[in-house]
């Protein structure tokens, strides 16, 4: 994977779709004002905002600036007069009809940097206008040797990834193509590759002979009001099983690739999404939060998703057998990101009847900068000879030398270098859009949950006989 050090990129035009809606807001501005930040821009840069509406360029430079002051970083305490004298904004839209003012900026910005530009467009929008961009693209000269980064879900169904992915590629080669997900950005997730490839103590044991539960948990305080209209077109199914955690298990269950580079990288983790087995609809828990349906912008006999529990199954011969316990949910009692790997006991031996239960667990915590926690079966201190538990907790961001970049920083800095090590592939898709197929034709009914709570009951079953790990902390 790229360092710091990597070589100027050359002369670079972001384009940025849907650049004052929501995403962009909270994700893929301040990504860029950390990029920004961190040095991370090429030397030669523009990066032009588009819209429907008509902005002139200094009021998208006073919006970016609103932005930054919302939800950081704040503009002081960046190079944002430097920053700021960067973007531009081509209103009107962008359709293969019509490209509203995109060329005329387009070709200011080329006589300010030179006619040999790296174009990269970045789709911050609904995948409902994924086709249309692309078009655009196409028809109007803009993606011969452009990269072009398109933001999940990747599609809405089997059916309609299909079409997509079949729409992109008569305008792109698939080298073009950046699929983000940025739970695969995320420090945290990144380790895992560490963790295991680095160290023998884990890597002899990362198989089903050693681990008997994994759990990949991402429950969530906040709710949906924010975006609404969003949400229950595509619900918690969609939303976050289809694309991060199904990538999350795919990291995990992984073969070690033939090297850390890009295609074997990719290949690895692709290659074990096909072994994924189909869900099956008793492993599957759906939810609605309560009040859901009172939300504005919300129907009232609404039946989407609010929360998924499902238990995965690979069919490889390192993981079979062992259930992958998905979990993911709006209005919870607690947030987390976690991927913990819970390993067998000991079967013989003198302490096998005594052991405290979970016993050895391995967690990466995948919150903020990241983290790694251990928890072993110690003996309590003290006169007599009792077992207990105890952890210790390693924030990544204290290791020497750390210099942590959130999951949009360091995606879009691998877009800008070319490295697609950590985005998704096609095949890769196709896979995880078969195994979540039979819960979207014959879905398991929807059953209501406090706010509040840690789900439906029947999500906690699923989990047995542990549970859900990060439950004990509310405990």
């Amino acid at each position: 994977m790229p360092d710091r050090s990597e070589p100027d990129p050359g002369a670079t035009v972001f384009v940025l779709f849907g650049a004052t809606g929501d995403l962009a807001k909270r994700m893929v501005l301040p990504a860029f004002f950390q990029l920004a930040q961190h040095g991370l821009l090429p030397k030669m840069w523009l990066l032009v905002g588009n819209g429907r509406g008509d902005v002139s360029h200094e009021d998208f430079r006073q919006h970016v600036h609103d932005v930054l002051e919302e939800f950081g970083p704040k503009p002081e305490d960046g190079p944002w007069e430097e920053f700021s004298a960067n973007l531009r904004f081509a209103g009107g839209g962008f359709e293969k009809s019509s490209p509203g003012t995109m060329l005329d900026v387009l070709d200011e910005a080329r006589e300010q940097l030179g006619s040999d530009v790296q174009y990269i467009h970045y789709l911050a929008i609904p995948p409902a206008a994924f086709i249309g961009i692309t078009e655009g693209l196409g028809e109007h000269g803009l993606a011969e040797g452009a990269r072009v980064v398109y933001e999940k879900p990747f599609g809405t169904s089997p059916e309609n990834f299909a079409e997509l992915d079949e729409a992109v590629h008569r305008v792109l080669d698939e080298k073009q193509v950046f699929r983000i997900d940025h739970f695969l950005g995320k420090e945290g997730t990144q380790n895992l590759h560490a963790l295991r490839f680095g160290n023998g103590l884990f890597d002899s044991v990362w198989n089903r002979r050693h681990v008997r539960a994994v759990q990949i948990d991402v429950p969530e305080t906040l709710d949906i009001a924010d975006r609404a209209a969003f949400y229950d077109e595509t619900g918690a199914l969609l939303d976050m099983v289809v694309t991060h955690l199904f990538q999350l298990a795919a990291e995990i269950a992984m073969e070690p690739p033939l090297s850390m580079g890009a295609e074997d990288l990719q290949t690895a983790r692709e290659s074990v999404i096909a072994a994924f087995r189909p869900l099956a609809k008793e492993d599957v828990v759906l939810g609605q939060f309560d009040g859901y349906t009172d939300t504005e912008g919300i129907p009232k006999d609404s039946t989407t998703d609010t929360f998924v529990a499902a238990r995965l199954w690979i069919d490889t011969d390192r993981w079979r057998d062992v259930p992958f316990l998905l979990r993911t949910g709006k209005q919870l009692a607690l947030d987390g990101q976690r991927v913990s790997l819970i390993f067998r006991q000991p079967s013989d031996g003198p302490l096998e009847h005594d052991l405290p239960a979970p016993g050895n667990v391995l967690t990466i915590d995948l919150s903020g900068s990241g983290g790694i926690d251990l928890e072993l079966v110690v003996k309590e201190p003290g006169a007599k000879f009792r077992l207990a538990t105890a952890d210790d907790y390693l924030p990544l961001k204290k290791v020497e030398d750390a210099d942590p970049l959130p999951p949009y920083v360091k995606l879009i800095n691998d877009v800008i270098v070319g490295d697609r090590s950590l985005f998704t592939r096609p095949d890769g898709l196709a896979s995880t859009w078969a195994a979540i197929a039979p819960i979207l034709d014959d879905p398991p009914p929807v059953v209501g949950y406090a706010r509040g709570s840690s789900g439906p009951d029947a999500s906690a079953e699923l989990a047995a006989p542990d549970g859900w790990l990060l439950d004990r902390q509310r405990d």
